[in-house]
């Protein structure tokens, strides 16, 4: 790697910050933000928020997201969390709710920090949470109401197990690998059991 080519350092910000010309403000950071980020119900977005909220109810949240990471979350006691999403409506027309359906391909893993890929195609997480924007009343869809949401909890070797090569997995699918299922409060529990902590000794949902 070049020198003063390596992997910048980022800071999170607080949506304050000037864009300016000539020493001009012309806008906030937080005006792009609303400008970009508001349709939450979109597949990019939504699966950003998604991912967003896996972190935050794991403690997880306090730096700033790592785009193309190997895994999506990695959580103080180094549990590494991959999240995927799916949403009967979406920001678009439709005429009928769509399909349910989750990303599980194993893929090549790539390191920011070296720029380095692994030519390895596997799942890299412990444990896969899978978030289900549940709501079918497109007037009252709102993803940042965590009632509408539902959570599904599964260890990564289930499915290395029982799916090795699959690309998407259906809901109902998905259901019937016994996933432990969860609400927004109850994540923590739920990943630690899939992970095997000692902590978490309930039955699944």
């Amino acid at each position: 790697m070049s020198s003063g080519l390596g992997p910048l350092v980022i800071t999170r910000r607080s949506g304050s910050e000037p864009i300016r010309t000539g020493g001009e403000t012309v806008a906030r950071l937080a005006d792009f933000w609303s400008w970009a980020c508001s349709d939450l119900a979109n597949n990019t977005m939504r699966g950003v928020l998604a991912e967003y909220l896996v972190a935050t109810a794991l403690g997880a949240a306090t730096g700033t997201r790592v785009e193309w990471d190997t895994v999506d979350i990695r959580t103080p006691e180094k549990w590494r969390v991959e999240v995927k999403s799916t949403a009967y409506l979406q920001s678009w027309a439709q005429s009928e709710p769509s399909k349910l359906s989750f990303d599980i391909a194993p893929a090549a893993g790539w390191d920011a920090q070296t720029d380095a890929t692994s030519t390895e195609v596997l799942r890299r997480s412990d444990v896969y949470v899978f978030c289900l924007l549940h709501h079918l009343d497109k007037q009252t869809l709102d993803p940042l109401d965590l009632d509408q949401w539902s959570f599904y909890v599964l260890p990564t070797p289930v499915l290395d197990a029982r799916c090795p090569h699959q690309k998407t997995l259906r809901l109902s699918s998905l259901l019937r690998l016994g996933p432990r299922k969860a609400d927004f409060a109850g994540l923590p529990q739920a990943v630690a059991a899939c992970v095997g902590s000692p902590d978490a000794d309930s039955p699944p949902s």
